[in-house]
């Protein structure tokens, strides 16, 4: 089992506003199957990582574009369910008016791949779906653009909320072991650990 990181380059556009953005593509799994987290800007460049595994699904933290613009290409190479939380659809929609997700993610819900389960964290403020993606196996949590290195992730914009993200971070993140590796949409690895004095308060 490992987790692999592919480094994707496109925009990302919401309010009016386009911003070029490099995006972490995850691929966990092993030799035979893997879990692709995030599908964002060039399916055939992740497409190549997968090198023939069987893809159990394409689970999208949440439903910006730049996280999901290459899910729906991606879909059809690999014959993978797109997942995405509900509360995201609308934000889907603005991308893939004609395609819906094929399932759902929800809060505590379990996802098994190559034999290892993953448990889902539903993270709302980022946008109202966001979603974690937490594997206990390889004390990790895969954590979108919820949380990253330096502290929560940007709110100010449609579909988020400051103090939402700073709870729902302190109240299902920060409670996981410190030494959990947050693997994370954009930039570096960060731990739970170092993370925890940069999370307000309130």
């Amino acid at each position: 089992m490992r987790v692999q990181r592919v480094v994707t380059s496109g925009t990302f556009s919401l309010d009016g506003d386009t911003f070029d953005v490099d995006n972490n593509v995850w691929l966990l799994g092993d030799d035979e199957e893997v879990l692709i987290v995030d599908a964002a800007h060039d399916a055939r460049t992740i497409h190549r990582a997968v090198a023939g595994r069987a893809v159990a699904a394409i689970v999208c933290t949440h439903a910006h574009d730049d996280h999901i613009d290459a899910a729906v290409e991606l879909a059809e190479l690999t014959g993978a369910p797109i997942l995405l939380h509900p509360a995201d659809h609308e934000l889907w929609a603005a991308t893939h008016p004609d395609r819906k997700p094929d399932g759902e993610l929800t809060d505590g819900q379990r996802i098994t791949v190559a034999g290892i389960e993953l448990q889902v964290i539903h993270n709302p403020g980022h946008t109202w779906g966001s979603c974690s993606l937490y594997v206990p196996f390889l004390d990790t949590v895969f954590t979108g653009d919820t949380l990253f290195h330096g502290g929560p992730g940007a709110t100010g914009r449609s579909y988020s909320d400051r103090p939402t993200i700073e709870a729902s971070i302190r109240n299902r993140l920060l409670t996981l072991p410190g030494n959990t590796v947050v693997r994370t949409g954009h930039g570096e690895d960060t731990t739970v650990a170092a993370e925890r004095p940069n999370v307000p308060r309130p």
